[in-house]
């Protein structure tokens, strides 16, 4: 496994909806594992292709917050939302291409997704809480969508400026 650079906003890819993945391969089982050991290091709890620079759909998340827990990864290949809840939940996100910013987005507190595994097999699973926002957040990613979207105008250029001088600061604009 290979620790992958992530992506800082603003940076066109970031933005571009993704293309769907045509067949697992050992190129995507590479980049999986690659992209849950990147974001375990960073530390995060989700992290989709295109923050690595990979326009495909696909993203990793674990959201077992409890130390003492074991691992609980997952790798969605193709993911889609086929159900959200009419209930609501407001969740402080941030973003591991977007460091250190924060901000309240308001989402479906429920969600079911289906997606494909790496297995090759369809796979369909109800999620709540963190997990729910997670994956919400990182299928965003896979359509060109940051969380900094859900802000008004002004919040989002005051993030957007952070950001560029942190580019400029770590020289990667």
């Amino acid at each position: 496994m290979t620790l992958r650079s992530i992506i800082l906003h603003p940076d066109p890819r970031l933005k571009k909806p993704c293309e769907p993945v045509a067949r697992i391969t050992p190129e995507i089982e590479t980049l999986a594992a690659d992209m849950l050991a990147t974001m375990y290091d960073a530390p995060g709890v989700g992290l989709a292709a295109p923050q690595v620079g990979v326009l495909s759909r696909l993203y990793v998340m674990d959201c077992e917050k409890d130390p003492e827990a074991p691992r609980n990864p997952i790798v969605m290949v193709n993911p889609e939302v086929t159900w959200t809840s009419e209930a609501l939940n407001t969740y402080e996100e941030g973003c591991l291409s977007i460091p250190d910013q924060y901000a309240d987005v308001t989402r479906p507190a429920e969600v079911r997704v289906r997606w494909l595994g790496l297995d090759g097999k369809p796979h369909e699973r109800e999620f709540e809480g963190l997990w729910a926002t997670c994956a919400q957040h990182e299928i965003d990613h896979l359509d060109g969508k940051l969380f900094i979207d859900y802000l008004s105008p002004i919040k989002r250029q005051m993030i957007t400026r952070k950001m560029v001088k942190l580019k400029r600061e770590r020289g990667r604009a």
